[in-house]
């Protein structure tokens, strides 16, 4: 379903869960007491109206994000404060951004890889895409397994997709696979250029 961007409602793109805000109502109350404003003067400095800071006072709406961040901006409140307070501890912020060609080269001897959102030190998946130079399996000296889970997209040209337990799996452009990467696997092209995947690993805990 596509979203209205312009549509008021959809402020942030999703407004917050009624329940997941029920302290919140109590916080800009005592906050805006404690400053010795009234409703009107509060609205006005957060650019709300008075009916709509009342209705959130009393629990009485669910608040989009951009209200939200107004009211801690003109309340002088800590966003990550405010969410913590209003059982949103769990809301996570991080975002990173690889342009196109702009990825940390890897090589080895069989395989060109390009790491993906790389500025991230700690992340559960880890995306990177391939070239795939090898053309015969004997080019790995061993199978290639790590703890994990990892999904495989063939992006360009085609390979031939070795696993230990299974036979050789024949792959082209636009085929996928999804795969418990501690079991012994490698890949080899097949076409007459060097095939191009995409992998996106998930390390086991």
């Amino acid at each position: 379903m596509d979203i209205d961007q312009n549509d008021p409602k959809n402020d942030g793109l999703e407004q917050a869960d009624a329940t997941d805000f029920a302290a919140l109502g109590q916080m800009v109350r005592e906050a805006r007491k404690r400053l010795g404003w009234t409703l009107e003067e509060t609205g006005r400095r957060a650019g709300i109206g008075r009916s709509t800071l009342s209705k959130i006072e009393n629990n009485q709406t669910s608040p989009g994000f951009d209200i939200v961040r107004r009211l801690t901006t003109a309340l002088n409140l800590e966003t990550p404060q405010l969410f913590l307070q209003s059982g949103l501890s769990d809301i996570s912020g991080r975002r990173d951004v690889t342009r196109s060609g702009e990825g940390e080269r890897k090589t080895t001897s069989t395989y060109t890889h390009e790491l993906l959102c790389n500025d991230l030190s700690s992340k559960s998946m880890l995306p990177y895409i391939s070239t795939i130079t090898a053309r015969d399996i004997s080019e790995f000296e061993n199978w290639i397994r790590h703890r994990g889970e990892e999904f495989m997209l063939v992006l360009e040209g085609e390979l031939m997709f070795h696993t230990e337990h299974y036979r050789p799996l024949a792959m082209g452009t636009g085929d996928s696979v999804y795969y418990d990467s501690d079991m012994g696997h490698c890949c080899v092209s097949t076409s007459k250029e060097d095939a191009k995947v995409l992998w996106v690993s998930l390390e086991r805990r």
